[in-house]
């Protein structure tokens, strides 16, 4: 190659940029602010990291949510049994009284907790007696007749609550998880 076709492959290599710095490389002859084969590459890089990187963001989100629906679910188990405790078949002073598994029921609807959907949230109550002395005390599911009460003083009311947690995760299809968590008492009035 002559010397001079070697000056013309060193001057398309070595280009000045419009602030008279040096530009070195197959795309010197680019024109400033133009975007070039390694810029778009470094785009589309950046597009598929980004997806991933916001579906690991969105997945820890719902994870945190879950764990506020867990936490929601546990304290609506505890506070609809202390609801059916104070509410027994010798209540008096208060408008609810003899409380059935119903009205335990509409109680944790009434639980307004911050992006729980009522909707997906189901309360059961059941009561039971107990048979045998302590230390040896067993609860038994009590069944109602002629002259037994299940929620009298004494007996034990079990709530289970579950709530449908609904999972939306970028590039994961939605899903639904059962949260369930029980609480039992013994009934004081």
């Amino acid at each position: 190659m002559s010397m001079r076709g070697q000056e013309d492959v060193d001057r398309m290599h070595d280009r000045r940029d419009c602030r008279g710095k040096m530009r070195r490389g197959m795309n010197a002859d680019a024109k400033p602010g133009s975007v070039t084969s390694e810029q778009g590459a470094t785009l589309v890089e950046f597009a598929l990291c980004a997806m991933v990187l916001f579906a690991m963001l969105f997945g820890s989100l719902q994870i945190s949510l879950a764990l506020f629906s867990y936490n929601f679910v546990s304290e609506a188990a505890r506070e609809a049994t202390r609801y059916a405790i104070v509410r027994g078949s010798q209540c008096t002073g208060m408008p609810d009284c003899n409380a059935t598994s119903a009205q335990i029921q509409a109680y944790v609807q009434t639980l307004n907790y911050p992006g729980i959907n009522v909707s997906n949230l189901t309360a059961t109550a059941t009561w039971l007696s107990a048979t045998g002395g302590p230390p040896n005390t067993t609860w038994v599911a009590c069944t109602a007749g002629p002259g037994i009460t299940c929620n009298a003083p004494g007996n034990a009311v079990n709530v289970v609550v579950t709530y449908t947690f609904p999972v939306n995760i970028p590039l994961v299809p939605p899903m639904n998880f059962s949260l369930s968590n029980t609480s039992q008492m013994v009934i004081s009035q």
